[in-house]
């Protein structure tokens, strides 16, 4: 997200480095992306005998020759056309001195393998062989990856296209946002400029070009709106292009600033991160701008499955639950959404399926004597939680330690008002599995901390199975009350003050 100096200074403004040392950066490679049409070389033209600004802060400037990389993809989809193409592109690299890296790939089987969208599967392939050859280049070179450049042939009018492709399929200020200018490595110098200026710079300099038939096939959404769509609308404006790519920059850099305050908004109310499932703070959740509540659920759809395919109805119809206060949504890729007790879960399929997240209920005395609240956890196991009072004249710590040689760890006894639960009303408990960083004060350690790590290590607990260990919590971001089955948290335990006494007990669901 660029600032105003950034984006608006001129030439002789930008910053000068004092030293006269080199900068490395400057020695990285910048790929170009050549098909062989016309706009891809013009591409190759004009980096390779004019000044362009590929957004590494020098502005307009000539590109050292020796930087220069030409990527040509054979698609291997229209036999001999596709062949010539690749001839053309070999040729006007040498004619220029650029050295010419050819990739075949077979994109009719991708597209097959995947959701068999061929145009799809031939846009992954270029951009995946860009990747791999700037990052080979930079590995030769010796220069950070970050300062690598791949240089795609966009114009004005690829922009207005997709723009209005966008808004046919129906899209946000993302999608209208078009082609950005810029996107991590990837650099579009030619979106000042239309097609027809760059065929005309070809003509001039009399340099052929390849055309692509499919171009003129109005089945494709991009061929429809090139032809039927964009001649209407320029009958109205003849500089739609111009018009639009100003449009698009404006929505470009207001969404880039969304999206930042969106990604602090979502650190600030995630309660739990764990591969394929996160946890967030539902009722900050609906108390958040609508505007940032969206891309907030997107952007944490999207962390626990990211080939999720999403549209506004699947956002919107996790926000009316977390308006609600409860309920369940099912969102593409088989992403489930739940809301309950304050949380907003979004489980993935990447989820270890060993793995709970969820609430357990504690009832308390209202709800009579002896009540008992369940659990159910994967594998077949159940977790139960109830309230006991406290025998009089007796050794509690003593019954405590019995109590759990007698369920061999598998049930154990705590101080109700330790684990935050109260009396009366009863209360809940997080139950998850363990975490990264999680530290409890094992029992029978006498305040010592530990790793819970380290604890399950020494509990000769498989690593296959320390996921499916079931972890008890105050809070989702609470302190640890008890290892399913292993160890509780010594400042739970029970003492000759405990009035009220937890039991937790992990069992299968016969018993």
């Amino acid at each position: 997200m660029p600032s105003v100096s950034r984006r608006y200074a001129t030439p002789l403004q930008r910053f000068e480095r004092p030293s006269g040392q080199a900068d490395a950066e400057l020695a990285a490679p910048v790929v170009l992306m050549v098909s062989g049409g016309a706009d891809s070389t013009a591409l190759l033209v004009l980096a390779a005998t004019s000044a362009l600004d590929i957004d590494d802060g020098r502005g307009e400037a000539r590109i050292a020759r020796e930087r220069l990389h030409v990527l040509h993809v054979n698609h291997q989809l229209r036999g001999l056309d596709a062949d010539e193409d690749e001839e053309t592109v070999r040729q006007l690299s040498a004619r220029f001195g650029v050295p010419c890296d050819v990739r075949r790939v077979d994109v009719a089987e991708l597209a097959a393998a995947g959701d068999g969208n061929v145009e799809n599967a031939g846009r992954l392939a270029r951009y995946a062989a860009a990747v791999e050859l700037a990052n080979e280049l930079c590995a030769e070179v010796g220069c950070p990856r970050s300062a690598a450049r791949i240089l795609t042939a966009h114009t004005a009018d690829d922009r207005a296209e997709t723009f209005f492709m966008n808004a046919i399929r129906g899209t946000g200020a993302a999608g209208l946002s078009s082609i950005p200018r810029r996107r991590n490595r990837i650099v579009r110098p030619l979106l000042d400029r239309t097609h027809d200026e760059l065929c005309e710079l070809l003509r001039m300099r009399g340099i052929v070009w390849r055309e692509d038939a499919t171009n003129a096939d109005t089945r494709y959404l991009r061929a429809f709106v090139r032809h039927e769509v964009l001649p209407i609308a320029k009958k109205r404006n003849p500089r739609l292009a111009a018009s639009l790519a100003t449009t698009c920059d404006i929505l470009s850099d207001e969404d880039a600033y969304l999206t930042s305050v969106a990604a602090r908004a979502l650190r600030d109310l995630t309660r739990r991160a764990d591969p394929g499932l996160m946890a967030l703070d539902a009722a900050r959740l609906a108390a958040t701008e609508v505007a940032i509540a969206r891309r907030v659920v997107r952007a944490a759809i999207l962390e626990v499955c990211p080939e999720a395919r999403l549209e506004a109805r699947h956002i919107a119809s996790v926000l009316r639950i977390v308006a609600a206060g409860e309920g369940s949504a099912t969102i593409p890729m088989g992403v489930d959404a739940r809301v309950g007790y304050g949380l907003l879960v979004l489980r993935g399929r990447a989820a270890a399926s060993e793995a709970c997240a969820a609430w357990l209920e504690v009832p308390g005395a209202d709800e009579g004597a002896g009540a008992t609240g369940e659990l159910e956890l994967p594998g077949g196991r159940v977790l139960r939680a109830r309230l006991l009072p406290a025998p009089e004249a007796t050794d509690l710590p003593a019954l405590a330690r019995a109590h759990g040689l007698e369920w061999a760890g598998e049930s154990v006894l705590l101080d109700a008002a330790a684990a935050d639960i109260d009396a009366t009303v009863g209360g809940r408990l997080w139950v998850d599995g363990p975490r990264p960083g999680d530290v409890l004060c094992p029992l029978g350690m006498h305040g010592q901390s530990k790793k819970l790590s380290d604890l399950l290590n020494s509990a000769r607990v498989p690593a296959a199975e320390k996921p499916s260990v079931p972890v008890v919590r105050t809070a989702p971001a609470g302190a640890v009350v008890w290892v399913g089955g292993i160890r509780a948290d010594e400042r739970c335990r029970v003492t000759p003050a405990t009035r009220i006494m937890l039991e937790l007990t992990l069992a299968s669901r016969a018993e």
